[in-house]
């Protein structure tokens, strides 16, 4: 007869922010959500099952725990930054005697894209999409031995023949779900880490699953193009939860569009300030779902800082990107957010297919007239199952190591050669940073990087 405490369940990440050397100097770790959104679920249904958090800790003593808990089934999150240490920790504990029978579960936003890759590497089985009920009912077949096809959401190998099951409904009612079981974590460890190098800490909370926009390189591989929120007043409630435990200085709302409703919003304003829980918080939205009205409402909830997507200051790349959104609107809102004493956030991606000098030169512009408090720089690379991949997969211009390496290290033919964007992104830096702080140096530093992208563009193409 099975019974739910017959099995032990361990669910764990590939993380580790020893081996991240550029993590350890921006130093803003956040829970992994993912995970103890399961652990909660597996908690409301009565399941034995430890979270072991490898951000703190090491490959080592992540084994360690292994061997000494001795689980019936591991569940593993895995993302594009975590997938070499995912494949690391399966090959280590497939060889390991006293663990290799143990069936590894894999989840998270890089596992639909490489099904075969991750089964034949080791990995037993694939949940697809959402995590919490499909896991759930992947340990309890296994546990009572029933058939795994009658499992929605997965994929898995038997006699080398891959199988993948009927996708699952998502989640429609996202209230129905429990709390991120942050209590198995040692969330202080977190909250110290941001005290130290930032003089406050933050949480991080979500509100909403999906996005519905259609961005050419974002990856839509969990939550598909769906936009499904919990209503503000379970978020309100979590607020209240944050709060009263762990008290901290701030929170971060990981959503890709906060703004997306504007009546959520408005309830959602009326509820903090109900509840007297105004916590000062940052999120990221779009220049299309903000105005006047909904600043307002940002400003009486408590938010500090809104990171606001741009990607680019041309609207040529804009649109290459099916943005949405039109750049003047951009500037416009990241002025605007000043006269509610929001600080501002935005992104640039530099290195899209199609861009050219100019539209670089336009970005600069962009960053100095909308003159965000902040703004984060990366060269455009594709992930596997996005637009952006499909487009420019017949001109890659390398070849990768799935095992060794992730979709970041790929190499596609630009407008310009590779070394080009290194002195690309430094120019842009530079040139903003002398608009804002008019030292000389940052001037100087933008003239040098201006000149490699010269010798870049005329010399090695």
């Amino acid at each position: 007869m099975y019974h739910k405490g017959d099995l032990k369940v361990l669910l764990t990440h590939g993380y580790f922010i020893a081996d991240d050397p550029k993590e350890q100097v921006i130093m803003r770790p956040y829970v992994p959500l993912g995970i103890l959104y399961i652990s909660s679920y597996l908690e409301q249904n009565n399941v034995a099952h430890e979270v072991f958090d490898a951000t703190f800790s090491s490959k080592k003593e992540q084994l360690e725990f292994i061997e000494s808990y001795q689980p019936d089934y591991i569940g593993i999150y895995v993302n594009l930054m975590t997938k070499v240490n995912v494949l690391e920790i399966i090959t280590t504990v497939k060889k390991h005697p006293a663990l290799k029978n143990i069936p590894i579960i894999l989840g998270g936003p890089e596992v639909r894209n490489h099904v075969n890759a991750f089964l034949n590497h080791g990995a037993d089985i694939i949940v697809l999409g959402e995590g919490e009920i499909t896991f759930y009912e992947v340990i309890t077949s296994l546990q009572q031995k029933n058939d795994l096809f009658q499992v929605a959401g997965i994929s898995y190998k038997i006699n080398n023949e891959i199988f993948t099951t009927q996708p699952r409904e998502k989640i429609k009612d996202l209230d129905v779900l429990g709390f991120p079981n942050r209590k198995k974590v040692n969330l202080q460890l977190y909250l110290d880490a941001w005290k130290k190098h930032h003089g406050k800490n933050a949480i991080s909370i979500s509100t909403m699953r999906g996005c519905p926009y259609t961005c050419k390189w974002c990856s839509r591989a969990v939550y598909g193009l769906s936009y499904r929120r919990r209503s503000p007043a379970k978020v309100v409630e979590e607020m209240l939860h944050i709060k009263n435990t762990y008290q901290p200085d701030s929170l971060w709302f990981v959503d890709d569009v906060f703004t997306v409703s504007h009546k959520w919003m408005e309830e959602f304003a009326d509820l903090v300030e109900q509840h007297n829980v105004q916590l000062p918080f940052e999120c990221i939205t779009r220049a299309d779902r903000l105005n006047e009205h909904v600043l307002a409402l940002l400003q009486r909830s408590g938010c500090f800082r809104v990171w606001i997507g741009a990607e680019s200051g041309s609207q040529k790349i804009i649109d290459a990107m099916d943005r949405r959104v039109d750049v003047e609107q951009v500037r416009e809102m990241i002025r605007l957010a000043k006269k509610y004493n929001i600080e501002t956030g935005t992104f640039i991606m530099l290195g899209y297919p199609g861009e050219d000098e100019k539209d670089i030169e336009e970005t600069i512009h962009h960053l100095k007239s909308s003159n965000p408090d902040y703004f984060t720089i990366t060269v455009a690379y594709p992930i596997k199952g996005t637009e952006l991949y499909a487009e420019v997969e017949e001109n890659f211009t390398t070849q990768i190591n799935w095992e060794t390496s992730s979709d970041r290290d790929i190499k596609f033919k630009r407008t310009y050669p590779e070394r080009y964007y290194k002195f690309a992104v430094s120019h842009v830096v530079n040139e903003v940073n002398y608009f804002k702080h008019h030292q000389i140096k940052y001037k100087v530093k933008s003239i040098l990087a201006k000149s490699g992208m010269w010798m870049s563009r005329t010399l090695l193409s």
